[in-house]
């Protein structure tokens, strides 16, 4: 693998010639791996280049558009390079939701909306230290953990529902129902 350091402005000069609109297609793209652009996305959704946070956002919304998930980790693509990326957490962070006639929407810290339901899911992990961590699928197999606030949002939608023979704690959304725990088990902390 080779280790060799790319800058910003070498990246960028990969998507030169590409239209502005639209998302790009990150996943057709097949360029050499080039190394470690020395770029990391903090737990709370802060995009930083060499230990800097990057503040400008529309260049961390251009950067989050060419991002990918492969086997090997989380890379930047453009049509002629692939970089690595440090991911602590979640590349996405949910900000907040709304409630809407369909169903949920979450908004990401890159202005990302995601319509949770079958296509964009909820799924749940236990954090050793921080509790209930939901997260949502945005796109392409990045997913957005939710801030502390959009999780109390996020909580306050939830309803208890039959799922596989029992009654759960979850949240329904655009027909799915996506289940936090067995309703039973929250009784017991009552």
């Amino acid at each position: 693998m080779k280790t060799e350091k790319i800058d910003i402005p070498d990246l960028l000069r990969g998507l030169e010639g590409r239209p502005s609109r639209g998302a790009p297609p990150v996943d057709s793209w097949t360029p050499p791996f080039c190394g470690d652009i020395d770029m990391r996305i903090a737990r709370d959704g802060t995009w930083y280049y060499r230990g800097t946070p990057i503040l400008r956002p529309q260049m961390v919304r251009m950067f989050s558009s060419i991002l990918r998930k492969d086997e090997e980790g989380y890379r930047l693509v453009t049509p002629v390079e692939k970089v690595a990326v440090t991911v602590e957490d979640a590349p996405f962070v949910v900000v907040s939701i709304t409630v809407g006639t369909e169903g949920l929407n979450a908004l990401t810290q890159v202005g990302d909306t995601v319509a949770l339901g079958p296509l964009q899911p909820l799924r749940f992990e236990s954090g050793a230290h921080d509790g209930l961590k939901p997260y949502v699928l945005v796109h392409g197999g990045l997913w957005a953990l939710f801030s502390r606030a959009a999780t109390t949002d996020l909580m306050n939608q939830a309803e208890v529902h039959p799922h596989e023979g029992d009654d759960w704690l979850g949240i329904a959304s655009r027909g799915s129902f996506f289940p936090i725990a067995p309703a039973r088990s929250l009784e017991d902390l009552a």
